[in-house]
């Protein structure tokens, strides 16, 4: 038999189900937009079978400790580097800057 990934959880205990209805965040707008963006022609950069494969390759702990929308983030991460869309030092590089922008804006405050 093969070995259950972390998402199939047929059968085994795992805690409540919070599926209340709320109000989406501004970032789980932004990162529904980018996929949307990103599947969309004339890009289409992956398709829906893709993302899931990306998500549910995550680590146990990273899978369980992720909200559903930061487990759409990773998935565009990770396949913006496969496909060669952006490279990993591309966005490590972005990700600098923005966190060097916040912080001099915090110490303005």
């Amino acid at each position: 038999m093969a070995e259950r990934g972390v998402h199939d959880m047929g059968g085994e205990p795992g805690g409540p189900v919070d599926n209340h209805e709320h109000v989406p965040t501004l970032s789980e707008r932004r990162v529904d937009a980018l996929m949307q963006l990103m599947r969309a022609n004339p890009r289409s950069y992956w398709v829906v079978d893709e993302m899931r494969r990306t998500i549910e390759s995550l680590t146990p702990e990273h899978y369980n400790a992720a909200g559903y929308y930061e487990k759409w983030a990773f998935a565009l991460r990770g396949l913006l580097i496969e496909k060669g869309v952006v490279t990993e030092s591309e966005i490590e590089a972005k990700l600098a800057e923005v966190k060097s922008r916040i912080a001099a804006q915090s110490e303005k405050c």
